[in-house]
């Protein structure tokens, strides 16, 4: 992308150049004003909005009749019907800081232990940070019950 921007400035100034005849250029460059206002403006459709709303809808199940349910989750201000609606919009906000991606699927090629955490599963849709989420959660190995418990309180605890 910048090799073509600059391959498109050189060429603006060749051309620049060969159009300005030589006997009646003037011997002084052409001055560009310093009056530009920068920064430049952005059309309406492009200019930023106040921050959206983040909400999730998530289904959860077999984790014990407490616990299993659909559950709605808004941050921003925090609510909905999830239990735990504010800590659960504050443990986002803190992977958000920490630059972490909590609906990131496990990279196939990472190594997990093999062992059952249970038959919990989770669903999670919507849109968070702006961006869409289709997650799923599940307590099949070690990987997937580290990513589980890094989202409690939005998912719930299912330790003993």
């Amino acid at each position: 992308m910048l090799r073509r921007i600059v391959l498109t400035a050189t060429a603006s100034v060749a051309a620049l150049v060969a159009a300005v005849p030589a006997a009646g250029a003037s011997p002084l460059p052409l001055a560009l004003p310093l009056s530009l206002p920068f920064p430049l403006p952005l059309p309406a459709a492009a200019a930023p909005t106040s921050q959206a709303t983040d909400r999730l809808t998530m289904t959860v199940s077999e984790t014990g009749a407490r616990t299993d349910g659909l559950y709605e989750l808004e941050c921003g201000p925090a609510g909905g019907t999830h239990p735990s609606a504010q800590a659960a919009c504050d443990r986002l906000d803190q992977l958000a800081q920490d630059g972490k991606d909590p609906f990131a699927p496990v990279p196939e090629d990472q190594m997990c232990t093999q062992q059952m955490g249970g038959p919990q599963t989770a669903h999670i849709t919507g849109t968070w940070q702006g961006q869409s989420v289709d997650a799923v959660f599940s307590r099949t190995d070690g990987c997937e019950i580290s990513r589980w418990q890094t989202m409690e309180p939005v998912l719930p605890n299912t330790r003993s």
